[in-house]
């Protein structure tokens, strides 16, 4: 492009060519030609009457236009978005913002350790592990820069008056494109009982976030408690539960995935929430106060596992719950037994990848006169088969003469999807477990009780794929007292 030099001055934001209108289109055509312009943004007004034109901040060097197109270089505040921006997915606009950061250094190794999919929760966007590993961008990232502006206090912030720790140019230029504020990126789960994350917060302050899920806030530390957004099926089902008037025991309450659907949609009148993680506590503690149904709950912090029942002389079935006796269990350490005994309409076990060590407290809470309902959580492994006729394929029970009685539940058709779930196909090892299961309930009740019960499956629900051949299943499992004749 022949002409003249353009005054060159610093710009203070995204740079751009303010020019008459009457040559803003031909501005727009010579910069896209010599392709110096930033599709990025579009045209925009600015003081003075001027439209401006946005530039590549790489290409300022090689600005020259005719001598007859009068401009200037500005930079402008607040740029608006192209239309083709605006049509760009996210993934796109993340490649793009980081093959300008890189430049030259850009390299097809670099684009295929760029994720397709992140985790996002409010302003904090969440990477996965496999995500940014390379050795350039492990070096780019830890590059941390200062900018003039109050520190902040905290380890991280330079010894430096009038500095603070802006982040590195990767994890801001991520959090642009991403139109986020910090930046996370979790690894593998540590084998600690309590399925603890390991995640780096790589731009931000602190990891709390919130969450929102079928009108529910969820609020907690990415950095120090999981969220499971595969359960958001069985979340759904609990809400529709018909909880009313109902006491309902929690006993992996976690950061309250159940706790607060039985709450809030399933119209529950109490949830005794247990829970060993001080972290996932703590988060609970805050959302139970952020959904307004704190009054409703009452969280037993430390193991709800029994593995030697205390017997019931010990234990007032009216008293305040009581921590007396140390775990056996050796993640976490001393933490206390739950002591609680004839409370529960209904029992949450939602532990994976078994609950089984909690079944008997489970019992225990049962309410002994009238019994109640269990759900079960567990993975089944289930034996790869040729694919049968649609007529030979087992369908989920739905509920049976015998699950009618007082207190029971009525079921509908299951309704999910996942790798290999097939809508609401029973596989036969699912039905197995579901019926070993029950014969076991039964045979711990009435070891506990001293007389007879009887426990119906209601439902086999299948939440999810958990790995080959796995799947995470929840049984519904009505257990009632005979009553003598």
């Amino acid at each position: 492009m022949e002409g003249t030099d353009v005054p060159m001055a610093v710009p203070t934001a995204v740079p751009a060519l303010a020019t008459e209108p009457r040559f803003a289109q031909r501005l727009r055509q010579c910069l896209e030609q010599e392709r110096l312009l930033d599709g990025r943004y579009g045209l925009q007004r600015v003081p003075g009457g001027r439209v401006a034109v946005p530039v590549l901040p790489d290409k300022l060097s090689q600005l020259c236009l005719p001598a007859e197109v009068p401009c200037e270089l500005l930079g402008i505040q607040d740029p608006v978005p192209s239309r083709a921006a605006r049509r760009r997915s996210p993934a796109q606009r993340l490649r793009e913002e980081l093959r300008r950061l890189l430049g030259a250094g850009w390299s097809g190794e670099l684009e295929r350790d760029v994720p397709h999919a992140w985790q996002r929760h409010g302003d904090l966007v969440l990477l996965s592990e496999d995500s940014f590993t390379a050795e350039p961008w492990e070096r780019l990232g830890k590059a941390n820069r200062t900018v003039p502006g109050p520190a902040r206090p905290g380890p991280c912030c330079p010894h430096l008056p009038g500095f603070r720790v802006a982040g590195s140019a990767l994890w801001e230029t991520v959090a642009k494109a991403l139109g986020a504020r910090r930046v996370a990126r979790r690894g593998r789960v540590m084998p600690d009982g309590m399925r603890s994350p390991r995640v780096t917060l790589l731009l931000g302050q602190h990891g709390w976030v919130e969450h929102v899920d079928n009108g529910i806030r969820y609020t907690f530390d990415v950095t120090k408690c999981m969220f499971s957004p595969g359960n958001i099926t069985e979340k759904l089902r609990v809400a529709s539960l018909p909880c009313s008037g109902e006491v309902v025991v929690d006993l992996y309450a976690g950061i309250g995935y159940f706790t607060l659907p039985f709450l809030v949609h399933a119209g529950a009148a109490f949830v005794h929430a247990c829970e060993w993680n001080s972290h996932a506590v703590e988060a609970l503690h805050r959302s139970l106060v952020l959904n307004g149904v704190r009054d409703r709950c009452h969280i037993h912090s430390g193991d709800s596992r029994q593995l030697h029942p205390l017997p019931s002389a010990l234990v007032p079935a009216a008293s305040p719950p009581l921590h007396s006796v140390p775990s056996c269990i050796p993640s976490p350490p001393l933490c206390p037994q739950l002591q609680l005994r004839d409370v529960a309409d209904r029992v949450n076990l939602g532990l994976i990848p078994s609950s089984e060590e909690g079944w008997p407290v489970a019992c225990r809470v049962l309410k002994k006169a009238t019994g109640g309902v269990l759900h079960i959580h567990h993975n089944v492994e289930t034996r790869p088969v040729p694919a049968m006729p649609q007529s030979a394929v087992l369908l989920a029970e739905q509920g049976s003469p015998e699950a009618a009685s007082p207190g029971g539940e009525a079921q509908h058709p299951a309704q999910h999807s996942g790798e290999e779930t097939l809508g609401a196909r029973l596989r036969p090892e699912w039905q197995s477990w579901a019926e070993g299961t029950a014969t076991r309930i039964q045979g711990l009740l009435a070891e506990l009780h001293g007389r007879p019960w009887r426990s119906s499956v209601l439902h086999i629900e299948p939440v999810k794929s958990y790995a080959p051949h796995v799947h995470h299943l929840v049984l519904d499992l009505e257990c009632r007292p005979v009553l003598p004749v």
